[in-house]
């Protein structure tokens, strides 16, 4: 005996269920498909974004921004170290003058030499074998040494404005630092012994001090230069004790109301150290030894 297939109303319930069921999956598929393509992502793609989005712990070297040069008040505004010399005022006095030979009356004239008897005005200097005269010598020194000083904060000041004029007289560079406001006078020379065995440098100082401002500062001033030019490979005088020596008798030592020294940076006479004194870099050399004995000497407050 054969049966239709029952159309009753259980399987009509049920065939509209399984209906519905498929429904809700596809729907919810393309409601996530919808989802991902709003948010810019593929499918798989979620872990990655989020992922982009925190931060790393360690950047990469090459985009962390360099340590300021510069140091930081309590405020946190930045500003430059002060240089070693800032706010130091040098009067710096080149020997001698490249017109002086062609001016004898004018640099023969006496002038008073601060201790109430007199002096010529001014010399012509000494020179190497060569022939290179000591003023060109001292100016040359004393321009670099004022270049050296200003890159390191402080303000130079030279007696004379080149080297072919005349003069200045040994009084008026005596004056000079107090005329110009500085803090102290350094005086360049060379020495011109005729024994060309001669060797060696030497500073002087006014003594006894003619004011009351040279005294200990001067003789510190002395004994730092010393050092300094002793470190940098330049032989100290055997004639003096310590390389310094001490004079009553010169006018631009004891005119100057400031803390003052004259260099004798060698003897030009001498045939090693005239030959080291005619050449650019020798002279470069003598004006850093300078520099570094007034830092020297600035630090240890004068």
């Amino acid at each position: 005996m054969s049966h239709a297939p029952s159309t009753g109303p259980g399987r009509a319930w049920a065939g509209r269920l399984g209906l519905l069921l498929a429904g809700l999956v596809v729907g919810g598929l393309v409601f996530l498909v919808a989802l991902q393509v709003r948010a810019g992502t593929q499918p798989g793609a979620t872990e990655a974004a989020v992922s982009a989005e925190r931060p790393d712990p360690t950047p990469d070297p090459s985009t962390v921004p360099p340590e300021p040069d510069s140091a930081t008040d309590d405020a946190g505004a930045a500003h430059d170290p002060p240089a070693p010399l800032d706010g130091l005022r040098v009067a710096i006095d080149p020997g001698h003058d490249g017109g002086n030979a062609d001016h004898p009356l004018t640099i023969n004239a006496p002038v008073s030499d601060g201790r109430g008897g007199t002096k010529a005005c001014n010399t012509v200097g000494t020179s190497t074998d060569g022939g290179y005269p000591e003023h060109a010598f001292a100016w040359d020194v004393s321009s670099r040494l004022a270049e050296e000083l200003a890159d390191l904060g402080a303000t130079a000041v030279l007696t004379r404005p080149d080297d072919v004029g005349v003069g200045p007289c040994v009084d008026a560079r005596g004056r000079f630092p107090q005329e110009h406001d500085t803090d102290v006078l350094v005086s360049v020379h060379a020495n011109g012994t005729e024994d060309r065995a001669a060797h060696g440098f030497f500073v002087i100082v006014s003594d006894p001090p003619a004011h009351v401002a040279q005294g200990e500062p001067s003789l510190a001033l002395a004994e730092e230069l010393v050092d300094a030019l002793t470190g940098a490979g330049f032989t100290p005088s055997a004639t003096y004790d310590g390389a310094i020596s001490r004079r009553s008798d010169l006018a631009t030592l004891n005119h100057s109301e400031r803390p003052v020294v004259m260099l004798e940076l060698g003897e030009m006479r001498n045939p090693d150290e005239g030959a080291l004194m005619e050449t650019e870099g020798g002279r470069q050399r003598y004006a850093e030894a300078v520099v570094d004995g007034l830092v020297a000497w600035a630090a240890s407050d004068g």
